[in-house]
């Protein structure tokens, strides 16, 4: 796959010009390979760090509970989660499963290394999911950028949010 920057003209009309960066012009677009589809947007919750699913999240809150992880205590429900994969036991899927149920699971999964365990976590969750990158998103969306994700075309649209 290639590793060129693609622009859109397209705008998600979520978000405001107040909250994005506006001198960023158009969204940029990554492609991927599509593990589980649908279509959604939503802020980025970024981590270089492998996620743990048993012992590592709260299903019932989404939040990450693994004691040396940096995103400890925050939250991953209803967000675009950007991660390189799982790390664990092949309890992964059945807390993700939990996460969902409770309504607590990512809005969509956008992720490097494929497993078995991250695969099924993503099926079980309902989350669009995204693999297989043009562009490593972990080099290119940060935490609080607005991204929409169209697993069925294969396709990540980032809004930059401003930095202060």
């Amino acid at each position: 796959m290639s590793t060129r920057h693609e622009r859109t003209g397209e705008t998600t009309g979520e978000a405001t010009s107040e909250t994005l960066d506006d001198t960023a012009g158009a969204p940029l677009v990554l492609r991927g390979r599509k593990v589980v589809g649908g279509c959604v947007e939503g802020e980025a919750l970024v981590t270089r760090d492998r996620i743990s699913g048993w012992g590592g999240i709260d299903p019932r809150t989404g939040t990450i509970i693994e004691t040396r992880h940096e995103l400890r205590g925050q939250s991953f429900a209803n967000k675009v989660l950007v991660f390189p994969g799982a790390k664990g036991s092949s309890g992964w899927s059945s807390q993700f499963h939990i996460a969902r149920i409770a309504g607590t699971a990512p809005a969509a999964m956008l992720f490097n290394e494929m497993t078995t365990k991250i695969a099924l976590g993503a099926v079980v969750s309902h989350a669009p999911s995204l693999t297989d990158f043009d562009i490593d998103p972990l080099d290119v969306i940060e935490t609080g950028d607005w991204v929409r994700v169209d697993a069925d075309r294969g396709v990540v649209e980032v809004l930059k949010r401003k930095r202060a």
